[in-house]
């Protein structure tokens, strides 16, 4: 097979990619290991999706349903679905579907298989390993999809947006969700999933807090929980005994990059991208969740648009380069990115994520102490992702994002 761009995951990062590449005049493959293009959006059946891309509020399966549509429309996109990519190169991807294996040439690769979570295993979860002990993405397939329910007496560690969702779409099927722990000072979920699913539900969130130990023989029969300190250690004196038969885990997302794994990452733990999000390969291109974990699905759709005209524009040979720039900030940030720029002229926009609460504070972009762009955050919370815009005009070497 050959293509000018193939995009691999078909969740909203591809869909989009895959429609702006399209329409721009480039042949796409879109390859999606489900049997149905939607990725995780498929099994979301909350609203709260679409007001920044379709202006209006959808379901999450309603606002895969709005681009699987504008994707058959397409006439560019051909769409192979339970399909899965074994082998990825810089021009060439290896595919194994109904039909048997089957090899890809393409001038641009569009990455965007969305993120993983981080299992017990990934952090160490003291106790036995009884059943019962869930990821909060594996526990809302089971409930929105599967019509299985996880347990009656609930625990979540972790504030995760998908956790805190959980504990409202358990507690409405008539679990008790005794309570959210989280081990930081602040949640990593958005302000009004905490308002909208736990407060209004009456569910307690315990900051600074963990489980010590997960007790259960072939079921979860319960948890020791309590307080940590400053640097993470357990507080012993706080230790408390909560009997429950489920444990959900949402504590944390990482990007699925299987297909890669001897490249260089980033500190999102996705690939390094430049101004056009163009990996260290050559003509891999990454966005969504496959390049960092965002707070809203409308915000992978608009940069999976972005990334798709990009690929398209790379696969005609008509992708301008230039002089590096290099993207720098101070310790308040837990990442910025694109990585790096290229000089020139025009707007650009970077991406970050706090590392600490901060309230009426100035985000400042400087080049070699040169404010050349700024924007006021009334309140920024690590849990939300954030951008600035600047201009180019005259930056050179680096730019650096400071909190003022």
């Amino acid at each position: 097979m050959v293509t000018d761009v193939l995009v691999i995951g078909g969740g909203p990062a591809g869909m989009s990619s895959a429609l702006s590449a399209g329409e721009n005049g480039s042949k796409v493959l879109l390859v999606e290991r489900d049997e149905t293009l939607g990725g995780i959006l498929n099994q979301c059946i909350h609203n709260g999706f679409g007001l920044h891309y379709f202006g209006e509020e959808l379901t999450g399966p309603e606002f895969a349903h709005r681009f699987r549509k504008m994707v058959e429309r397409e006439k560019n996109i051909t769409v192979l679905t339970s399909a899965l990519v074994t082998k990825l190169g810089e021009n060439t991807a290896t595919i194994l579907c109904k039909n048997g294996v089957k090899e890809v040439k393409f001038k641009a690769c569009v990455l965007s298989v969305g993120c993983k979570e981080k299992t017990a295993g990934n952090i160490s979860l003291n106790g036995t390993r009884p059943m019962g002990i869930l990821t909060a993405g594996t526990a809302q397939k089971m409930v929105n999809i599967d019509g299985k329910m996880v347990g009656k007496d609930v625990v979540i560690l972790g504030s995760g947006d998908i956790g805190l969702i959980m504990a409202r779409r358990l507690t409405l099927e008539g679990a008790k969700v005794h309570m959210v722990l989280e081990i930081n000072s602040t949640s990593s979920g958005l302000k009004r999933n905490i308002l909208q699913c736990l407060n209004d539900f009456n569910i307690p969130l315990l900051y600074n807090s963990t489980i010590f130990e997960v007790v259960g023989e072939n079921r979860v029969e319960g948890v020791f929980y309590g307080q940590v300190d400053e640097k993470f250690n357990k507080i012993e004196s706080t230790r408390k005994f909560l009997k429950c038969d489920a444990v959900i885990l949402s504590v944390g997302l990482t990007p699925d990059l299987q297909l890669l794994p001897n490249i260089e990452k980033s500190k999102t733990s996705g690939l390094v991208v430049n101004e056009h999000y163009e990996s260290e390969m050559p003509s891999i291109f990454t966005c969504g969740n496959a390049l960092h974990v965002h707070d809203l699905v409308d915000n992978v759709a608009l940069e999976g648009k972005e990334v798709g005209r990009y690929a398209s524009l790379y696969a005609q040979g008509k992708l301008e380069s230039g002089k590096t720039i290099k993207v720098l900030h101070s310790a308040d940030f837990a990442y910025a990115l694109p990585q790096t720029l290229f000089e020139g002229e025009g707007e650009v926009e970077l991406k970050f994520r706090l590392k600490n609460k901060i309230v009426r504070k100035w985000i400042k972009v400087k080049s070699e102490g040169v404010e050349v762009g700024k924007r006021f955050v009334l309140a920024g919370v690590p849990g939300e992702m954030m951008t600035v815009k600047f201009s180019k005009n005259g930056v050179k070497n680096s730019v650096t994002l400071e909190v003022e």
